[in-house]
């Protein structure tokens, strides 16, 4: 008892401190709160409910202790931060006001839970007393979004500000990432409190513990069937990028020789021009990445979720492959897949510990056991190339994209969606963070803005955003936040008159009757558009064009919208038809038959390859 009341008396001095208490408005604390968690960057749109926190920012903007970027709608601002924090793996924060402020969000928040993207999304909210009464301008934003965030909350008083800005930083960047809603009701922005700051790193919650590290057991078990395995593949998602594991994905590939693809998600997590990518598989994946994943007998799913896009028919996915499954997200492994080794924890550190595991046991060096499969996938490689045609008198969005790669292999791409999305993912060889896209919602508009947030995270980086025509309609306000500070974004319109993958679909799959997906009328001249603006515009339409245009689109000093006219009617193959497997591609020449399998056996002494129908090894003697 003695010792408890010297602990409160203690706690008691502290709190009277006045350095660590303090009367401070509710925007105050929310303002110093988010200082304190390292945001230098808010996108955002003010509004009635929201004035008392932009009414504090004010003053820490002018002390140039915190920037705001006010975009031209509230979408553009999920999505700027969205980018923002795709590109940093910082936490990305954004602000709008009450009601349709709020619900403008709502499609980029869901973007964000999709990609398990870490963001702090600041909602005004009426008045405390007039919650519920269909006030102006009120909606219930924290009932709309329960479905697409990570976790909600409503500040109900003052007090409670810092307590909830720390969890909701907490919780938005650990675990499996994702957004954090925060809405403030007007009057407690106003209202006052003794103001005690938290710092980051210092807030628990419980209930909520995240796996952080793997089974030893399952490792082991993960490690044996690595050993055994002759046709291995290692399949990564976008948890790896959350994770940060490149280095040790790398590391693991080459110890065991084995082949890496990717999600769209993913891509950029593994070095692209290394010899063992074979690029994303999926719909629009390569043949044979397609391939691999449909004859492999053993499949590393290393973050990654299983999704449709990736594994066509479903029961027909590397449907002779053992899994190993490593996310850190336990809801995830077995959802689609049931995995011969469930493995739960943060990818990176798991890959560490089979790293450590494999060092301690002392395992022989690899047998070269799938030298044969990586030869075989290099054969499809050569027999099945991704295409880039020229036609004599269009371009090709291909041959843009692969221009693009080449001018600028360093720079961060963000992209729309659509058939420019497929290309881009199919054709540029991107660095850890450096693809930005939509994956698992696909939301058309996504480029522009989130091109703006990475370029203001990473302004000494080249930042280039690949867009259709029909998608870049749905955000191009945003070019005024371009203009209004000088936000040096590359925008590329690959411009074929069409919503592109609507279309293909369209001719494939529906007879060709193309309903409402024709964009050619009431399009703007987007060159035109561009210098309206205040920025330079550009329109190409040769190949003679193309490689100088694209040079001194990237030398301008700041901003610039390339209107690039394509062939109309160009497909993007290879495709995966709905209900198919991933070995049924459209798009590709017929494929030669199978080849005449041949058992092969290791000898366990020196590790020749031998056929089965062996007794005794040529090489050392040994009986097989």
């Amino acid at each position: 008892m003695l010792s408890q009341s010297i602990s409160q008396k203690k706690l008691a001095t502290k709190l009277s401190q006045p350095k660590s208490i303090s009367r401070r408005t509710g925007a105050f604390a929310l303002i110093d709160s988010l200082k304190r968690h390292g945001v230098e960057c808010i996108f955002g749109y003010p509004g009635g409910a929201i004035l008392p926190i932009y009414d504090e920012l004010y003053k820490w903007e002018a002390t140039g202790q915190i920037r705001h970027i006010l975009v031209r709608h509230e979408q553009g601002a999920t999505h700027a931060a969205d980018g923002y924090a795709r590109a940093t793996g910082k936490v990305g924060i954004c602000f709008a006001t009450s009601g349709p402020g709020a619900t403008n969000l709502v499609t980029g928040i869901a973007t964000a839970h999709m990609d398990s993207i870490p963001m702090v999304v600041i909602t005004a909210q009426v008045s405390r007393a007039a919650i519920g009464s269909d006030a102006f301008q009120e909606t219930d934003i924290y009932g709309i979004t329960l479905p697409i965030v990570k976790h909600s909350y409503v500040v109900r008083q003052a007090s409670d500000m810092a307590q909830i800005v720390a969890q909701a930083f907490h919780l938005a960047s650990t675990g499996r990432p994702g957004p954090v809603l925060i809405d403030i009701p007007k009057d407690v922005g106003l209202e006052e409190c003794d103001y005690i700051p938290i710092e980051p790193g210092t807030v628990k919650l419980r209930g909520y513990r995240p796996t952080l590290k793997g089974n030893p057991r399952q490792i082991n078990q993960a490690l044996q069937l690595m050993r055994e395995a002759r046709q291995p593949l290692l399949y990564v998602g976008g948890g790896a990028i959350a994770a940060g594991a490149h280095a040790e994905l790398q590391q693991l590939a080459e110890i065991f020789q084995i082949p890496v693809t990717t999600t769209l998600m993913g891509k950029g997590v593994f070095d692209e021009s290394h010899p063992l990518s074979i690029g994303m598989l999926g719909m629009h994946g390569t043949a044979y990445a397609n391939f691999a994943v449909s004859e492999c007998d053993l499949l590393i799913a290393v973050g990654a979720r299983f999704d449709d896009r990736v594994t066509g028919k479903l029961d027909a996915f590397a449907c002779h492959a053992q899994v190993i499954h490593i996310d850190i997200d336990p809801a995830e492994v077995g959802k689609n897949r049931t995995p011969q080794v469930p493995i739960v924890g943060d990818v990176r550190r798991v890959l560490t510990d089979l790293l450590h595991r494999y060092n301690e046991i002392n395992l022989p060096a690899a047998l070269k056991q799938t030298q044969d499969w990586l030869e075989r996938i290099n054969r499809w490689r050569q027999e099945y190339p991704l295409q880039v045609p020229q036609y004599e008198d269009i371009l090709s969005p291909q041959e843009v994209i692969v221009e693009l790669g080449h001018q600028a292999p360093d720079a961060y791409y963000t992209t729309d969606v659509g058939q420019h999305q497929m290309w881009a993912a199919q054709f540029l060889k991107n660095g850890p963070r450096q693809w930005i896209s939509s994956g698992g919602l696909g939301t058309m508009g996504y480029g522009l803005p989130a091109a703006m947030g990475v370029k203001v995270a990473l302004p000494n980086e080249q930042v280039i955003c690949i867009a259709g025509d029909a998608s870049i309609q749905m955000n191009i306000q945003e070019l005024g936040t371009l203009a209004h500070y000088g936000i040096n974004v590359k925008t590329v319109i690959i411009n074929n008159g069409w919503q592109g993958m609507v279309r293909q679909w369209q001719e494939t799959f529906y007879g060709k009757r193309y309903s409402s997906s024709n964009m050619e009328v009431g399009m703007p001249d987007f060159t035109k558009l561009a210098d309206a603006y205040g920025i330079k515009g550009i329109t190409i339409n040769s190949r003679e064009q193309l490689q100088e245009a694209i040079t001194e689109i990237i030398a301008h000093e700041g901003p610039v919208l390339a209107n690039i006219l394509v062939n109309r009617n160009e497909n993007c193959y290879p495709m995966v038809a709905p209900g198919q497997s991933n070995a049924q591609m459209i798009g590709l020449p017929e494929r030669p038959k199978p080849e005449q399998a041949v058992e092969i056996i290791y000898c366990s002494n020196c590790g020749a390859k031998n056929p089965a129908s062996n007794n005794f090894c040529p090489e050392c003697g040994v009986k097989l």
